[in-house]
């Protein structure tokens, strides 16, 4: 290696070096390549590990530039060649062992996504990409993933796929923290997501709809390195979940040590926000790797509110001065610590171990709706049970409840695949994921318990558990019949589910002296988890699936996929796709799949209890109201029954296209049928002669209820939607140009049960979420200066607030956001970047209706209502 090559300045050049050894020459052999689409300097580390050579380049010359696939058995030289096309980098040296690039002085166009991204979401296949696979896929590279204000992989996936939508809703009482998200207009809990390709486990949180989905803000987003969509029906693939697609984060596994630091405010001068990350990557000598990844946030709360007319009123009338706002309306506070780990051993020349896992803890406050001494007489008033006692002696100007939680989230999984370079392929893997969410109540009070109430409060906690097995293997067939190898690809799983609910403290569900007088039992705004709530219930099934790929033909793809699971809860599941692809011409394409999916009910939602606990001012007796488990006795007698999945049928049928180098882009159309799916009943009242006859007839349990509701198979759904995608990247002028769109029109229609039985119902249901989406984005790189834009656009959609004399409508129209941000590369270590999301600092039409609670922007908006949020980054590689 020539001392010239050392001598040139450190701040210019970053050498990424490999360990393997070999003292074998080019031309001499060849060796079997699998290297994905990436950065390409990640792609070089990747190519010196499977090469078995070291290799030096500049870093700082290739910077943002993706490489092409590299699959199959071929020459170092050859794939070498491969990798470096489109590229501004030569070979400079090469001995065998060790190889020298430098710089070119010709520059090639850059290579288009659609030739370059090998994605391996919905498919078995070893080297599908966004134009080749048979359904649409959208993959975004690391700097994709980052390119948001926010650390939560929630709201930056409503920056990337437009028909991704997250909805706030502050006062909520656990969503405005574990944010309820759709796909394709359907509930976060009908999309997959995947960790590396294994499932990963939902959120402990059980919304009052019935919906249990995953809580995306647990995975730590400087921690990603790649993310693929895919935008289309794998429950036939991956089972449960996947009616609406599929997400897998992919861990990034880059070598080297990389960090940032971001903070940001709304121009409002609120929810400011500190975050930092830091990744070590680590190539061993013998192929395997070890990357680790922490990072945290901290975020402010926001307040866009305006005072309550009940609170001025109160004011003027006592002469008492209360909080202006008395309650905000806005994001909470949060704070965030979450980890990451990816590594890799091979124990063989065709055998590697493997292990990553994800691990966090958070927590956040928000206030909930103000108590008026004027109005609350089920808090403020003096009673015979506490003579001389009245909750103004301790909240004279009101009280605003604070509601937290603390959660703790892991996911891990370890196993060993093998087969490398061979025509089988397998992996075995065990898995395990828990969420525990503890929810707090702050400056509130039970009333019943008079002058002995505390006023903060431990509600209790529920557990989300996750236990699976997987075996899977993938079979090349080589026939002398097709032009390629049949992908067979099968495997079986099992997997245990289980769902706990820890009661809280005594004060938080009491039901106190008080109660017989009036006064509200349990932590006012959020009664605790009382021990007839609590309990563990848990659900096994075991799966078993065939997924078989094959070329008919040189330009005719056809894929066949079934899976059978047998849940201990219902019995089996039988779901099974059918794809297919033809190449009309090397750059045009007609794809199209049916596939039928299913939602099996979890734990939570087949015997948890929500109940609210009272005393009875006439006959002194304790009751309870609320949700009770499809198993329990007296919700059976009701007609309660055990839920069965949530099944589904989609259709879809599209284009995908690219022209030349620059250009690719697709368009598809789908339908999602889904039927029998979950919905909280009618509200039953028990009736004194009907509690006598249920106790005669052994319900002993029904005396202590008023009113029950629970969970049933209620409804069916239509679903139709467009997506519309286009990319575009490609030398422009001195520099290079990166632009895509993606449109979606996405509509679902209630057909059968309560939901399209009442208008109000059906209003909300059909038209609370936007219908048409797009994002726009534009990118412009010239030397060390980067320029990005995008434009976010919503569509109209509808909110209603309810009164006495019914509820009201009020239609939102189509609103736009530009996002914007100026990076420059000191040198190729350090780069500093200054943005804004919301540039424009536009906000939506205020909500006529809602402000009598203090709310100016909806609390249902599917987009953030908080003006322009101002941010400045700091980028450090080693």
């Amino acid at each position: 290696m020539s001392a010239k090559f050392y001598h040139r300045p450190l701040t210019a050049i970053a050498l990424a070096a490999a360990t393997i050894h070999t003292p074998a020459a080019w031309a001499q052999s060849t060796s079997q390549f699998a290297i994905p689409s990436q950065p390409l300097a990640d792609a070089l580390t990747l190519f010196s590990r499977q090469a078995g050579v070291q290799i030096f380049f500049p870093a700082q010359d290739i910077a943002g530039l993706r490489s092409p696939p590299v699959a199959g058995r071929m020459s170092r030289q050859q794939a070498l060649s491969k990798l470096l096309a489109g590229s501004p980098l030569a070979l400079r040296k090469d001995d065998g062992k060790t190889i020298i690039l430098g710089k070119s002085e010709n520059r090639n166009p850059p290579v288009s996504q659609a030739d370059s991204d090998i994605v391996v979401t919905g498919t078995r296949d070893r080297a599908q990409t966004t134009f080749t696979a048979l359904s649409p896929v959208d993959s975004f590279s690391r700097e994709q993933t980052r390119s948001t204000v926010t650390s939560r992989l929630d709201e930056t996936l409503t920056s990337l796929v437009p028909g991704f939508a997250v909805r706030r809703l502050p006062a909520s009482d656990g969503p405005e923290f574990i944010r309820p998200a759709t796909m394709n207009g359907l509930d976060g809990d009908k999309t997959l997501v995947m960790l590396n390709g294994k499932r990963f486990h939902r959120s402990a949180f059980l919304n009052s709809g019935g919906t249990q989905a995953v809580d995306l803000a647990q995975i730590p987003n400087f921690a990603i390195g790649k993310l693929e969509v895919l935008r289309d029906g794998a429950s036939a693939q991956y089972g449960s979940d996947a009616i609406a697609g599929v997400i897998n984060v992919i861990l990034d596994k880059k070598a080297g040590f990389s960090a940032y630091a971001q903070g940001s405010s709304y121009t409002a001068g609120d929810g400011v926000q500190g975050q930092g990350g830091l990744h070590y990557g680590y190539v061993a000598g013998n192929g395997g790797h070890l990357a680790l990844t922490a990072e945290f946030t901290r975020t402010g709360a926001t307040s866009r509110s305006a005072q309550r007319p009940d609170a001025i009123t109160f004011t003027n009338s006592t002469g008492i001065a209360v909080n202006n706002p008395v309650q905000r309306w806005g994001n909470p506070s949060v704070g965030a610590l979450k980890f990451a780990v990816d590594a890799a051993l091979p124990v063989s020349e065709t055998i590697e171990a493997y292990s990553f896992a994800t691990a966090g803890q958070s927590h956040g406050w928000a206030d909930i709706n103000w108590r008026n001494p004027s109005t609350q007489t089920s808090v403020y008033k003096t009673v015979a049970a506490f003579p001389g006692w009245n909750a103004s002696q301790i909240y004279p100007n009101g009280f605003t409840p604070s509601e937290g939680i603390k959660a703790r989230d892991v996911q891990s999984v370890a196993g060993l695949r093998g087969g490398k370079g061979k025509a089988l392929n397998w992996d075995l893997a065990a898995s395990y994921g828990s969420n525990a969410t503890n929810f707090y109540l702050n400056h509130s009070i039970n009333a019943s318990l008079g002058p002995n109430s505390p006023t903060s409060f431990h509600l209790g906690r529920n557990v989300q558990q996750e236990f699976n097995l997987t075996a899977d293997a993938v079979y090349r067939w080589n026939t002398d019949v097709l032009p390629e190898p049949v992908n067979i690809a099968f495997g079986a799983e099992r997997r245990v589910e289980t769902f706990r609910i820890r009661a809280g403290e005594y004060a938080s569900y009491a039901v106190g002296a008080g109660a017989a007088y009036g006064l509200a039992g349990g932590a006012n705004g959020f009664p605790g988890f009382a021990p007839n709530q609590a309990g563990s219930w848990s659900q096994k099934s075991y799966a078993g699936y065939l997924d078989i790929e094959a070329k008919l033909a040189p330009t005719w793809t056809v894929e066949a996929a079934m899976r059978d699971e047998h849940f201990d809860s219902f019995g089996n599941n039988f779901t099974y796709k059918l794809a297919s692809r033809l190449e009309l011409t090397s750059s045009f394409a007609l794809r199209g799949s049916f596939a039928t999916g299913f939602k099996a009910p979890t734990p939570a939602q087949l015997y948890s209890t929500s109940t609210t606990q009272g005393l009875d001012t006439t006959t002194l007796l304790l009751y309870t109201t609320g949700r009770l488990g499809t198993d329990n006795a007296v919700a059976r007698y009701f007609g309660a029954k055990a839920l069965t999945p949530e099944t589904s049928k989609t259709m879809r049928g599209g284009v995908v296209w690219k022209a030349g180098r620059a250009l690719s882009g697709s368009l598809d159309a789908f339908q999602i049928n889904v039927d029998n799916r979950f919905s909280l009943s009618s509200n039953y009242t028990l009736t004194s002669a009907l509690k006598t006859q249920l106790v005669a007839a052994g319900l002993a349990q029904a005396a202590d209820y008023t009113s029950i509701s629970f969970f049933t198979n209620d409804y069916s759904t239509r679903t139709r939607g467009v997506d519309f995608n286009l990319a575009y990247l490609d030398r422009m002028g001195p520099g290079d140009l990166n632009a895509s769109l993606a449109l979606s029109f996405i509509e679902t229609k209630a057909e059968t049960g309560s939901v399209s039985a009442s208008a109000t119902t059906r209003i909300l249901f059909e038209q609370r979420i936007p219908k048409q989406n797009a994002v726009i984005n534009l990118g412009y790189k010239l030397g060390r200066w980067q320029l990005n834009t995008r434009a976010r656009y919503y569509g109209p959609w509808t909110d209603s607030s309810g009164n006495a004399a019914g509820d009201i409508f009020q239609r939102f129209g189509g609103i736009t956001f530009f996002d914007a941000s100026l990076a420059f590369r000191l040198n190729d270590r350090v780069q500093m970047k200054l943005g804004a999301e919301n540039l424009l600092d536009t906000y939506p039409a205020k909500a006529t209706y809602q402000a009598s609670r203090g709310i100016v922007y909806s609390r249902n908006a599917p987009y953030d209502t908080n003006g322009a949020n101002i941010y400045g980054r700091l980028d450090l590689t080693f």
